[in-house]
């Protein structure tokens, strides 16, 4: 059967603790899994800005044994030359698997379901799948295990990453907050559905519009910037209302006194984030971006022995 990671639910619980486990070890030994060894490719289609998720995935795709084929999503014309479906059946026969960082999530699932082989969401509007695995991983490097740790996520709780903190959180067992004016706060469906993981793993999710109510006790706190990738036009007015969210030293005070911070980067110090936080002793977010390397080999072996 073929497996894809189009969205932090795709993993049970069970899943996502041996994914997690399976990155620990491929950290501790990076050459010890080679699934792609031969070597097979894995085509990455870029439509939207990168660094980190391109760096990592390039290296770990390497370590892997295989080749990372970087394919223009703007130069290829991915659903506007050529339709989704025709560009997955094409890919799907050159690549092991498929890493695709879009816009809709429509797009993604669109090529899952004609590509033939595993694809995995490198980033779209709705989720973040891969960044989450690198921050569970890295959370529980500093704090040890996940289950009833506490995380608030403040500032634009509309984004992908406050939708993919509820889910993968939920599903770790962890407690999440979010903290967010009423007009960036997560979809009710997505609330919903972690909510409904929470049930069975242990863990709680909380939709908060006052910042120190989110931070107040977390063990770990997360921001992201505020003007995601298409809402550059929107920037006066989000920088206003997102404001009283900053992640000062002043918000960061009423967390646990040994609390981590984190931001799936980049960052804009003096917005989402004061540069005290950011370049602070509290915060993992380099250890973060490295993380997203392991994480992701480890996602990609575990897909591609789903196959077997």
């Amino acid at each position: 059967m073929i497996r894809h990671l189009l969205a932090d639910d795709d993993l049970s619980p069970a899943e996502q603790a041996e994914v997690l486990a399976l990155a620990a070890e491929i950290k501790r030994d990076p050459f010890s899994r080679r699934p792609l060894a031969g070597p097979s490719t894995v085509a990455m289609i870029f439509d939207k800005q990168t660094l980190r998720t391109q760096a990592s995935f390039s290296a770990g795709i390497a370590e892997l044994g295989g080749f990372p084929l970087v394919v223009d999503g703007a130069l290829a014309g991915v659903g506007v030359r050529e339709s989704v479906p025709d560009v997955a059946r094409v890919l799907g026969r050159q690549a092991a698997a498929i890493v695709w960082r879009t816009g809709a999530q429509s797009r993604l699932e669109e090529m899952a379901e004609h590509a033939g082989v595993p694809v995995v969401n490198a980033l779209t509007d709705d989720y973040h799948p891969c960044q989450l695995l690198a921050d569970l991983l890295t959370v529980s490097e500093h704090r040890g295990p996940l289950r009833g740790l506490v995380v608030a996520f403040v500032g634009d709780g509309a984004c992908n990453m406050g939708s993919s903190w509820l889910l993968a959180g939920a599903t770790a067992g962890m407690h999440v907050r979010i903290g967010a004016p009423a007009e960036f706060q997560p979809s009710t469906g997505v609330v919903e559905r972690a909510a409904a993981i929470a049930v069975t793993t242990g863990g709680s999710v909380a939709v908060l519009d006052d910042p120190v109510r989110a931070v107040s006790g977390a063990d770990v706190v997360v921001t992201d910037t505020w003007v995601s990738m298409g809402r550059e036009a929107e920037s006066g007015d989000r920088l206003a209302a997102l404001a009283p969210f900053s992640l000062t030293a002043e918000l960061l005070a009423h967390a646990e006194p040994d609390a981590i911070v984190m931001h799936c980067l980049p960052a804009y110090r003096g917005q989402e984030i004061a540069a005290e936080v950011l370049d602070g002793p509290r915060s993992v977010v380099w250890d973060e971006a490295e993380n997203r390397r392991h994480a992701q080999k480890a996602v990609l072996t575990w897909l591609l022995e789903a196959r077997t």
